[in-house]
């Protein structure tokens, strides 16, 4: 069984944010980058179906500056990767060098995370799906495998729905599907050496661009009210309380 894993690089959630240029571009100084914590979820799960004899390939589309990363997921388990070596400026473009890439490689299954924590917009694993011509399901929750027939779990409104695919398929994973691994130092100093391919990128183009960026509103003040005071309570919900 062949896996192709899907990585992003984000930001840590805590990290400092700011914008550069107009409020066009993201201010990349001083921030530390991460996996993508969804992505994770859908590394460690291929991790774990190893045991029954997969191969597992990250990719990433991005920059050299993307390869520390990189090298976490192989140091993860991961048994080799690859770089797009592509600005990710749009969810569309991102989506058809994956799929320029899945395409002659002969997958199993391509899991990534639901969606990313920077833009969060949960698109990719979509496309992907639609360019390729497979079954799309996010958000998994958990998988079972059995032969070439994939058991689903995801939450829907209202409930929980199982599913039955056959490979080849596409999944946006999110927890509680796998443990996030950790890597210990013998999986570090494999990282070094194992495979990283780097390719240039197709000719697709990017579909959407950024205006602009803001931060979120401040915080209004907090005003604390003695519990006796029940009229000033009214008052403030009456004339100053806002309805989001």
């Amino acid at each position: 069984m062949k896996i192709l894993v899907c990585i992003s690089c984000v930001p840590d959630t805590t990290s400092k944010i700011s914008f550069t240029d107009g409020d066009t571009k993201f201010n990349k100084d001083g921030v530390q980058f991460v996996i993508g914590p969804y992505d994770e979820y859908a590394l460690s799960k291929a991790v774990d179906l190893q045991a029954s004899g997969a191969t597992v390939t990250v990719l990433n589309v991005g920059g050299a500056e993307t390869e520390p990363v990189i090298r976490k997921a192989l140091a993860v388990g991961a048994n080799d990767a690859i770089r797009i070596n592509a600005e990710p400026t749009d969810a569309m473009l991102i989506a058809k060098e994956i799929a320029n890439v899945a395409k002659d490689g002969n997958y199993d299954m391509i899991l990534m995370g639901r969606e990313t924590t920077d833009y969060n917009g949960g698109q990719i694993h979509g496309m992907v799906g639609e360019i390729l011509g497979l079954p799309s399901i996010s958000p998994v929750m958990k998988m079972d495998i059995e032969g070439n027939t994939a058991t689903l779990s995801r939450e829907i409104e209202g409930g929980k729905e199982t599913l039955k695919v056959n490979t080849p398929f596409v999944a946006g994973c999110q927890e509680p599907i796998a443990e996030w691994k950790i890597p210990n130092m013998r999986g570090i100093m494999s990282a070094r050496t194992k495979p990283l391919q780097v390719i240039e990128p197709s000719s697709a183009t990017a579909s959407t661009s950024v205006s602009s960026f803001a931060m979120p509103p401040a915080k209004s003040e907090c005003k604390l009210i003695d519990a006796d005071n029940v009229q000033e309570l009214v008052d403030l919900l009456r004339n100053e309380a806002k309805v989001i």
